[in-house]
This record gives C-alpha cells, sequence and structure tokens, in this order.
C-alpha cells in the first residue's frame, strides 16, 4: 500500500508540475486572465491578468495519478483488485467523479467572469443549484452503489445511526465545505498550502484506518498540490480559479467520506469554516448595524492582510491552523 502511495506521490507531482509549463503559457495566449474585485484590496490590482483557471494543472495530476495508483497497488496487492468493481475501487471512482463534478462548477463560473471581463460569473442560485444537484448525486451515488449507511462516526461515542437526517446534514456540510475552501482562494498559495496540509492528514487516517483508495486520492491530491505551488506561490504565475478551489472543496468531502468519517471535513478543514464564518459573521453584523463591520474585510485573511500581514505570513500560520485540525482528527481517530 506504501509503495503504491509513494508512486501515486511521485505521478500526480510530475504530471501537475510539468503539466504548467504548456498550460500557463497557453491560459496566458488565449487571454484567460483573473478579473480582480474593485472592492478588494487595493494593491491587489497588479495581479489582474494573471492568468487564472491553473487549478487544471493539480485536477489531471489528481485524477491520473489515483487510477494509475489503483493500479498499481492491485498488481502488488490481489485483495484490492479482485474485481474492477471492489468497493475500495468504486468508493475512489465515485469520489474521483464528485471532485470533478464540483470542478466543472467552478470551470462555469470561471468562464462566465472571463467572458463578461468582470469578477462576478454564476449567480449565488445558480452555484446552489448546481452544488446541490451534485451533493444529493454524490450521496445517492455513496448509498446505493457503495452500500453506506446513514451512520456518521463520532469521537468517544462512535456510530449513530441518523436515518432520514443523513442527507439534509450531510448535503448542507458539503455546500457549505465547497464554498468555504473557494473563499480561501484570495491571497498567493493559500488555498494551495491549507489543503496540502489538510491532504496529509487525511493519508495519515487512510493509514490508520486501512482505506487504501482513500489513500492514493489523499497523496494525490497532496502531491498534485505541491506541483501547483511551484507556479502559484507569491509572485504568482496562476490562479487555480474556481475550477480549482471548487475541486479542492470537493477533495475535502471525499477524502472525509473515503476514511468514513465524514464530519471530519468539518475538523480537519476548520481553517476553511473559519474562513466560512468570518464572512457569514461579517455580512449578518453589517446587516444588523446598518453599516458597522467587524472585520476589516472578510473573508479574514483578507483583514489580517489589510492589517499589514504580508501574503506569506498569512500563509504560514493559516496552514499551521489547518495542521491543528488535521492533528486533532487524528487524535480523536487514535483515541477512539
Amino acid at each position: 500500500m506504501i509503495i503504491s502511495a509513494i508512486i501515486t506521490a511521485v505521478i500526480a507531482f510530475l504530471i501537475s508540475w510539468l503539466t504548467g509549463y504548456k498550460l500557463v503559457p497557453w491560459l496566458r495566449a488565449v487571454k484567460m486572465g483573473q478579473v480582480i474585485n474593485d472592492i478588494g484590496p487595493t494593491w491587489h490590482k497588479y495581479k489582474e491578468g494573471t492568468p487564472t483557471m491553473g487549478g487544471l494543472m493539480f485536477i489531471a495530476g489528481t485524477v491520473i495519478a489515483s487510477v494509475c495508483g489503483y493500479v498499481i497497488l492491485g498488481l502488488l496487492s490481489r485483495e484490492y483488485f479482485r474485481s474492477p468493481l471492489s468497493v475500495e475501487w468504486k468508493r475512489l471512482l465515485i469520489n474521483l467523479v464528485c471532485c470533478v463534478a464540483f470542478a466543472l462548477i467552478g470551470f462555469d463560473d470561471d468562464y462566465h467572469k472571463i467572458h463578461n471581463h468582470q469578477n462576478l460569473g454564476l449567480t449565488a442560485k445558480q452555484k446552489i443549484v448546481l452544488q446541490i444537484v451534485v451533493s444529493a448525486a454524490y450521496l445517492a451515488a455513496m448509498h446505493f452503489w457503495v452500500e453506506d449507511d446513514t451512520a456518521v462516526w463520532l469521537p468517544v461515542v462512535g456510530d449513530i445511526n441518523l436515518g432520514f437526517f443523513y442527507y439534509p446534514l450531510l448535503m448542507f456540510s458539503i455546500i457549505g465545505i465547497v464554498n468555504a475552501v473557494n473563499l480561501t482562494d484570495g491571497v498567493d498559495g493559500l488555498a494551495g498550502s491549507t489543503m496540502m496540509v489538510a491532504a496529509a492528514g487525511f493519508m495519515v487516517l487512510s493509514v490508520i484506518l486501512n482505506r487504501p483508495g482513500n489513500l492514493l486520492l489523499s497523496t494525490a491530491v497532496g502531491a498534485s498540490l505541491i506541483g501547483f505551488l511551484i507556479w502559484n506561490f507569491k509572485p504568482a504565475k496562476v490562479f487555480m480559479g474556481d475550477t480549482g478551489s471548487m475541486f479542492l472543496g470537493g477533495a475535502v468531502v471525499a477524502m472525509s467520506f473515503g476514511c468514513g468519517r465524514e464530519l471530519f471535513m468539518l475538523i480537519s478543514g476548520v481553517l476553511f469554516v473559519i474562513e466560512a464564518f468570518s464572512d457569514i459573521i461579517q455580512v449578518g453584523y453589517f446587516k444588523l448595524t446598518h453599516g458597522k463591520r467587524i472585520f476589516k474585510m472578510a473573508p479574514i485573511h483578507h483583514h489580517f492582510e489589510m492589517s499589514g500581514w504580508s501574503e506569506e505570513k498569512i500563509v504560514l500560520v493559516f496552514s499551521l491552523i489547518s495542521l491543528a485540525g488535521s492533528l486533532v482528527s487524528i487524535f480523536l481517530t487514535i483515541l477512539s
């Protein structure tokens, strides 16, 4: 299992990194440049025109490496490859489709932004409807094809069967975390770095819980992000766009379900939850107080940026918060 994971990591990294040499110039040539929001930090304006949709780099790396890794795993250990429709294989396929489906929503959003030459793509209503459809299809596939039950695992307590309430609770959580990751993508290297740390945590969880398919997926996500970050660290030569951030949101969901720890998307993904709540609190307080703000700007990474933090410092501190969330998930799993 470890050998196949190492090979998966190498494949994912190389595909993501090397794809940049062709993709970045092409995106620049076809004028797939980022449009910067006028209400954001004024110093972000210099980034306008930087190629976006760079998430295609790690999407390709993750999908190809995960499939290759599973084939290698099957060749090395027949117990995981007795049938092309084994539970591990089906779960991995469903999770990859889930990630790509969310990426397609992001791609549509990116295309509309670039085509309309403004920082507004799909409407909020359009995004939510599409996300509901993808989330419902994902939960249905997990239930009927993988035969997952309606129980969620809680630390110390163990499995609790939620029955019908499982579906609205998980759908709300899925849509919430996908949009939370999307909000986190606002500083060079931030979403990629924090997600890379979260993926590393899921790798450890997968080993502890003996989930080989999920180990390959989380390894592919983490390694492909390393390849992407070579292009995305400040000063970014390419942005991941909503195409990439939506894919990563789907990846948090997929890796949580792949571990059999659905609600860990909120613990290992605590940094993304913080980002989302900072935005919700800001908007709610603004409306209640008729124009007053708690933060200088939301999501909260912009508050720290406008308080004088460098982008590098924000990435480091937020990555440490992501690491803390992953360590808590690992500790709770070991403790139970």
